[in-house]
């Protein structure tokens, strides 16, 4: 089978598309033959390996060295022994290691079934970028109906995510994006749109309840002013090429922030969720959230799809597809 494999840290240049052998699932293991599989920032950060912390943090969280790809859609092929809620022919999506591949084997743990009426490419959009705005909108802002939420990087893969959740939730919602981006970010739900050339919303004097960062442009000082008594910063994205320095005071910062302060700084990062997965599948079956889908690229093209994600200015989700 074909797969995009990398064999040293660097650029999207180091990837090569290669025959590897077919995987056999293990006990508690499926085959899926992958359909659609999303590219997050999460895949180049590994593959170029800087800061070197991030090479650690692979480790620690054993992902798998040379195979990017943690979101899979596609079909079920075999099952181990252990399986008991899939069977051959089933349309499944979640996480997996390797996702850019003809096939991957998963834990059964790890994916759930993709509703009838949503598609290959919507259900591989979702799993990163999908359960990070859901646990990060509902389980650390604690968002309720009537609270006013800023998005800061409304455009991108999780910021698409959040936007329309938070509105599912009931919230007043506000989402700062470039220029081009307004329309879109207007068309998928927010109430408001900040043009971040043009406005700073740090300095705006306007606050919210929750300022959930999908970027981490601003100081964690800076995103408190935009934020009303008792007001969450809920911090999921990094700079472009962030320092271990940056990283360790941000932490600091923010724990600083928490404990001597009524606002409240959160640094966070998704777990993995079948509940949660079910949850974002069935909303978008039942039309309340739609992915937005920036382009599809073939697994030949998989340098290019790397490549534009880590340009920093993908419109929703990049997709590579096996179809």
């Amino acid at each position: 089978m074909k797969a995009l494999v990398y064999h040293e840290y660097g650029p999207p240049d180091v990837l090569n598309v290669e025959e590897i052998q077919k995987p056999a699932p293990k006990d508690d293991e499926v085959l899926i033959k992958v359909e659609a599989a999303s590219v997050n920032p999460l895949d180049w950060r590994l593959m170029k390996g800087q800061p070197r912390v991030v090479r650690v943090v692979s480790k620690v969280l054993k992902l798998q060295k040379g195979r990017p790809g943690v979101d899979v859609a596609g079909v079920v092929e075999a099952v181990g022994k252990n399986v008991t809620e899939f069977k051959t022919g089933a349309r499944v999506f979640g996480g997996c290691r390797g996702a850019f591949a003809d096939y991957v084997c998963t834990p059964e743990s790890k994916i759930v079934s993709i509703p009838d009426n949503v598609t290959f490419e919507q259900a591989a959009a979702v799993n990163v970028a999908g359960l990070t705005a859901l646990q990060g909108l509902r389980d650390k802002a604690r968002i309720q109906r009537g609270k006013t939420v800023l998005i800061n990087g409304a455009a991108g893969g999780v910021g698409t995510f959040a936007v329309q959740i938070a509105k599912t939730f009931g919230a007043e919602v506000t989402g700062v994006c470039s220029t081009r981006n307004l329309e879109l970010v207007k068309s998928i739900g927010a109430d408001a749109v900040i043009d971040y050339t043009r406005e700073d919303f740090t300095k705006s004097g306007k606050r919210y309840d929750v300022v959930f960062d999908c970027v981490g442009n601003k100081s964690i000082a800076a995103c408190r002013r935009a934020l009303k008594p008792h007001g969450r910063h809920i911090l999921i994205g990094a700079s472009h090429e962030p320092k271990v320095t940056e990283i360790l005071f941000s932490l600091i910062q923010s724990a600083l922030l928490s404990f001597f302060t009524q606002e409240k700084s959160i640094a966070f990062m998704a777990k993995a969720s079948r509940e949660d997965l079910r949850f974002i599948g069935e909303l978008i079956a039942d039309g309340k959230l739609t992915p937005v889908i920036d382009r599809c690229y073939k697994l030949s093209e998989g340098v290019d799809a790397l490549r534009h994600v880590e340009a920093g200015h993908a419109r929703g989700k990049v997709l590579i597809t096996m179809g």
